[in-house]
């Protein structure tokens, strides 16, 4: 290397320095210092609700000078603890959970807690009211308002007569009060639908086309399925579709997905009361800096759901683009 080189490097050095690191707040390309780190970790990082979560508060954290590192607890409530565990033994500033398994969790907040971590809940709550002290704030979907609205959907589909079914997620309390909602509005709303079988579809849409599968050879007689998430729903839609019942079977989901939005768009959903991860996820990071800033934070933040039917989706961007 010749010594205009070398000089052209050096000079360069400090450069790529004042660029990489720059100060939280400031408007764009000005110099941003690492504050901290968050861990975050969610049920399943492959499904593109948690993807989009994700996306959105690593970009939300670094506007304050926070990095993020997302992990995918993979369904596993063992695994997901290891991941929390990890965090804390790494001295990260915060975690922000979704967790795989709504009891198993409740280990990874304590040993949290009593490292002074401060953990934000998103989408799914800790299922142990001692634990749920622990938590510092949670926010996520009313899913017992966007289960009614499934519940109002599935009565005006199918004339509220005839027997339906249910592809759930036991495991999870969000998907729990879904479906307690859907029960609740048919209860008191005059609902004569009889709920015949109710199975876990595990949330995916292999396991909604299997158990959906199994319902129609056990009750081929069924007018209706409600479907706690867009990937089961679909699934179930296709076992519906293998067995020529799509004419007489309706099929509401939950959470307006790119793939849900435009699975209502081609008739195979009835409805998809819809969530906003957007809202859910830039509320978690506020809730963090309020937090650190020694502010008041609301303990549990619930954002309504709202119905996402054909007539939402024939001009929609955000299906036609793909996006939630």
């Amino acid at each position: 290397m010749n010594i205009r080189n070398l000089l052209s490097l050096l000079l360069s050095v400090p450069l790529i320095l004042l660029v990489s690191c720059s100060n939280p707040g400031s408007g764009k390309g000005s110099p941003v210092t690492v504050r901290g780190k968050i861990g975050m970790t969610c049920m399943d990082l492959t499904n593109p609700f948690f993807k989009l979560i994700a996306n959105v508060m690593e970009e939300e954290a670094l506007k304050y000078g926070y990095s993020l590192v997302a992990l995918d607890g993979a369904n596993d409530g063992a695994a997901q603890n290891s991941q929390l565990a990890d965090f804390v033994a790494q001295g990260y500033d915060a975690i922000f959970l979704n967790p795989a398994d709504s009891k198993a969790a409740a280990e990874g907040v304590r040993k949290a807690h009593a490292a002074g971590i401060p953990v934000f809940t998103f989408d799914i709550q800790i299922d142990d009211s001692t634990v749920g002290e622990m938590v510092t704030s949670h926010i996520g979907s009313d899913n017992f308002q966007g289960g009614q609205l499934a519940g109002k959907s599935m009565m005006k589909a199918t004339g509220n007569r005839g027997k339906i079914a249910i592809v759930g997620l036991p495991e999870v309390t969000s998907c729990i009060l879904r479906v307690e909602g859907f029960k609740d509005y048919l209860k008191n709303n005059g609902g004569n639908l009889e709920i015949v079988t109710e199975l876990n579809g595990k949330g995916n849409r292999n396991e909604g086309f299997a158990v959906t599968t199994d319902i129609l050879q056990a009750h081929p007689d069924i007018v209706g399925i409600f479907a706690i998430n867009d990937p089961s729903g679909l699934g179930a839609y296709a076992a519906v579709a293998k067995a020529n019942l799509t004419d007489r079977i309706t099929i509401v989901a939950f959470d307006a997905s790119p793939a849900g939005k435009q699975g209502v768009f081609e008739k195979k959903l009835f409805d998809t009361p819809q969530q906003f991860p957007r809202k859910m996820a830039e509320g978690t990071v506020q809730s963090f800096i309020r937090h650190l800033q020694g502010d008041e934070v609301n303990r549990s933040i619930f954002i309504p759901c709202s119905h996402y039917y054909y007539e939402t989706a024939v001009n929609d961007e955000s299906r036609i683009n793909e996006q939630w």
